[in-house]
């Protein structure tokens, strides 16, 4: 967390410095056009450097090396990191423009690097938006522009222990009060220790709990002012901690306590990401086999879950801009969303690439691709992490009993309004 918070407040001073070099003035490097201009037509041609992060980042050469067979007068040069230095890599690099021409960014530090002046809005006609799931292609647009393209994409859903929920006769959950229900079915009678294991508070608690805000009607953000404080999100708080107060969900979990806890019985649910499908193979083994299944995100006004993954941008400091957004729109063709989800198992943005092949077929990656027709992420703002922050802070303050969902909620506006938006 701390060294987020540095980096964050790094990348705030950045943007004060890029704008003092006037960098919006600078457009781009000196052999491209003007930054968000058309692309032109035919073969790329010329190097590109490409930074990316994990495994997608490890794999990326063998993408490369497709598009420069297609495109044999271009070069890529790959460099691949890690997840944990990407960050201040990238902040760094934007405040000595020493950026590539390409790189991989996290969906939620949109808002926070487009702020910088930093990326090139995606040239107008080269994507159809239509063709990527709407959550994902909203992760790019900051102040009504969008600054890059999905790459990849995660959802969230309710994994549950079969064989548990079978004994205690209950089914899918369709909505809030059969989740509650599931829950108490899984613990009561299932012989689960815990129903469902929710995140209590701390980093990232925001991504579990604003899934149940939007269910519930509320937002982050409306006409450019938070919206923390409204009955729909004191509504959600309340549901959320809930859990917690009627002894459903554990205060505390330990890192790697969810998966054994899962797998041995006493965790009977959880919400979590397509990831987790490896790891209950793995660790689970044979013995856990058919005994668990994934469900959809409970539907109250809506059934929202959350949208993460990675996006594709493109520098405005680039100097050679149309094969850094070729190889963009390379990247996001069907079949290179085939290839990488092949090589690495990331869910592919484009909506076209689920309908054949595994991804159609799999029933578990079929449950995903649905929950990412109805997905959202918070609105890209510069100040997001922050927020985050803020809004980490009143949920746990709720589920550990310290304040109640009307004066958190109360508290989270005040917070986040003197925070602002960064616009």
């Amino acid at each position: 967390m701390r060294h987020w918070r540095q980096a964050t407040a790094l990348v705030a001073a950045l943007a004060l410095g890029v704008t003092g070099c006037g960098r919006d003035d600078g457009g781009p490097g000196p052999g491209g056009p003007a930054a968000g201009g058309a692309v032109a037509e035919g073969k790329a041609t010329g190097e590109i450097t490409v930074w990316a992060m994990g495994a997608e980042g490890e794999k990326l050469k063998a993408l490369a090396d497709d598009f420069t067979r297609d495109n044999p007068g271009a070069k890529v040069t790959v460099t691949a990191f890690p997840f944990d230095a990407a960050h201040d890599k990238l902040a760094t690099a934007i405040a000595g423009r020493q950026t590539p021409d390409v790189s991989m960014m996290g969906s939620t530090w949109m808002g926070e690097f487009a702020k910088t002046g930093a990326l090139d809005p995606t040239p107008p006609g080269l994507f159809d938006r239509a063709a990527f799931f709407p959550g994902a292609w909203d992760t790019t647009v900051v102040d009504d522009t969008s600054y890059g393209v999905p790459w990849y994409v995660e959802t969230r859903l309710i994994y549950h222990r079969t064989d548990l929920a079978a004994k205690a006769g209950v089914g899918k959950p369709a909505n809030w009060q059969e989740l509650t229900a599931f829950a108490k079915g899984l613990k009561q009678t299932g012989g689960a220790k815990w129903g469902i294991s929710l995140q209590p508070g701390g980093t990232g608690a925001w991504q579990s709990f604003l899934p149940f805000a939007w269910q519930a009607g509320a937002d982050v953000l409306a006409d450019g002012k938070f919206t923390l404080d409204t009955p729909q999100m004191r509504t959600a708080l309340e549901y959320y901690a809930s859990f917690f107060r009627q002894g459903l969900a554990p205060g505390q979990v330990a890192p790697g306590a969810q998966e054994s806890g899962f797998i041995s019985g006493d965790i009977g649910a959880f919400v979590s990401g397509p990831w987790h499908m490896s790891i209950l193979r793995e660790q689970g083994g044979a013995a856990l086999e058919g005994k668990w299944d994934v469900a959809p995100m409970p539907r109250e006004q809506a059934g929202t879950s959350f949208i993460g993954g990675a996006d594709l941008v493109v520098y405005r400091d680039t100097d050679n801009r149309d094969t850094a957004w070729k190889f963009v729109r390379y990247l996001t063709s069907p079949a290179a969303q085939q290839k990488l989800y092949d090589l690495v198992g990331s869910l592919p943005a484009v909506t076209a690439t689920w309908q054949s092949g595994k991804l159609a077929d799999d029933p578990l990656l079929k449950a995903f691709g649905a929950q990412l027709a109805d997905a959202k992420s918070p609105p890209a703002m510069a100040t997001w992490e922050q927020v985050a922050d803020v809004i980490d802070d009143g949920i746990e303050r709720v589920v550990r009993g310290v304040t109640d969902p009307a004066t958190a909620t109360r508290e989270m506006q005040a917070k986040a309004s003197a925070i602002g938006t960064g616009s």
